[in-house]
C-alpha cells in the first residue's frame, strides 16, 4: 500500500516479450497489484510475463486484439475487482520509470486530484493527453462508461472527455520518459483521422451533455449563436465576393451583413470559450 491506500499498476501489453519481465520487476514493492493484460501478442509476452513467478501479478490473455485502449479497460475493470483504490498505467516496454509513481500517486492521496488533457476535454490545463503513464483514483473509474471509452491508441483523448463531463479533476505531472529498445506500433494517419473524428464528436458530446442535457448554461448558447452568425456572415461574405469576381461591387448593406454578423459571432465564440476554461474541473 501506498499513505494507506491499495494501488493496481494496469500494464497493456502488445509484442512486448523482450521488455515486459524488466517491467514486472521494476514496479516498487508498495504496490499491491500488477495487473498485465496481453492484448493478443503474436510472441512469448505472456510467457516471459509468467516467467517472472512475481507474487502480487495477475496475467490477463486476450483472445483477441482490442487496442491499448481496450487493454487498459480490461485492467481498470480487473483493478476495481481486486478492491484498488488507485490505477496506475504503465507501457509494457519499460519505458515508465517506476520511481515517478509517487509523482501520480501524491496529488490523487494528498490533493483529492485525478491525473490526466484539454480543448475537446474541457481540461484547458492539461498539456500531454497522450503520455500514456497516468494514475486514476477508483471512484473517478466509477462516474465513466468504461465500455463506451475508445479502444485504441485515442483512448487517453475519450477517457478525459467522460472525465470532464462526470466533473472529475485532472492535472498535469512532468515525468521524462527512458527510451532504449521499444518500437511504436501506432500507425499516424489512421490514429490521426480516428483521434480528429474522436475530438469533433467527443466536442459535441460534451457540450451536449454537460451545458444542454443536463443543465441549459450560457455556454451552449453563445457557442450555438455565435456558430450561426458566423456562418451567416461567411455566407453572404462568399455571395459578395463572387460578385465581386463578376465585376459587381458589393454595395454598403452586403458588406455590412458579411462583416457585423461574423464578427459578433466570432466575440460570441471566444466568450463561450472563455467560459468553458472556467467550467474545468478545479
Amino acid at each position: 500500500m501506498y499513505k494507506g491506500k491499495s494501488i493496481a499498476v494496469v500494464v497493456p501489453a502488445f509484442r512486448e516479450q523482450e521488455l515486459i519481465a524488466d517491467t514486472i520487476l521494476g514496479v516498487p514493492d508498495y504496490v499491491d497489484h500488477i495487473i498485465v493484460i496481453d492484448d493478443c501478442s503474436p510472441d512469448a509476452t505472456s510467457e516471459r510475463a509468467a516467467a517472472t513467478a512475481h507474487p502480487k501479478l495477475t496475467l490477463i490473455t486476450l483472445e483477441e486484439n482490442v487496442g491499448v485502449g481496450g487493454a487498459i479497460i480490461e485492467g481498470h475493470k480487473k483493478a476495481l475487482a481486486l478492491g484498488s483504490e488507485i490505477c496506475v498505467v504503465m507501457a509494457g516496454d519499460n519505458q515508465m520509470d517506476p520511481d515517478e509513481i509517487p509523482k501520480l500517486l501524491n496529488p490523487i492521496i494528498d490533493e483529492g486530484l485525478t491525473f490526466l488533457n484539454k480543448a475537446a476535454s474541457g481540461y484547458w490545463n492539461l498539456v500531454d493527453p497522450q503520455n500514456g503513464y497516468t494514475a486514476i483514483a477508483a471512484s473517478a473509474l466509477a462516474k465513466v462508461p468504461l465500455d463506451k471509452i475508445a479502444k485504441r491508441y485515442e483512448f487517453e483523448n475519450d477517457l478525459l472527455i467522460w472525465l470532464n463531463i462526470a466533473g472529475v479533476r485532472a492535472k498535469d505531472i512532468n515525468i521524462p520518459a527512458r527510451y532504449g529498445l521499444e518500437t511504436s506500433t501506432i500507425k499516424l494517419l489512421p490514429f490521426i483521422t480516428r483521434t480528429t473524428w474522436l475530438l469533433f464528436t467527443g466536442f459535441w458530446r460534451r457540450i451536449w451533455l454537460k451545458y444542454i442535457l443536463w443543465s441549459f448554461s450560457p455556454i451552449a448558447l453563445l457557442l450555438i449563436a455565435g456558430l450561426i452568425m458566423m456562418g451567416i456572415g461567411s455566407i453572404f461574405g462568399i455571395w459578395a465576393t463572387t460578385q465581386a469576381f463578376k465585376g459587381i461591387s458589393p454595395t454598403a448593406g452586403t458588406t455590412m451583413l458579411s462583416v457585423v454578423p461574423f464578427m459578433i459571432g466570432f466575440i460570441m465564440l471566444i466568450q463561450s470559450f472563455v467560459l468553458d476554461i472556467m467550467e474545468t474541473p478545479k
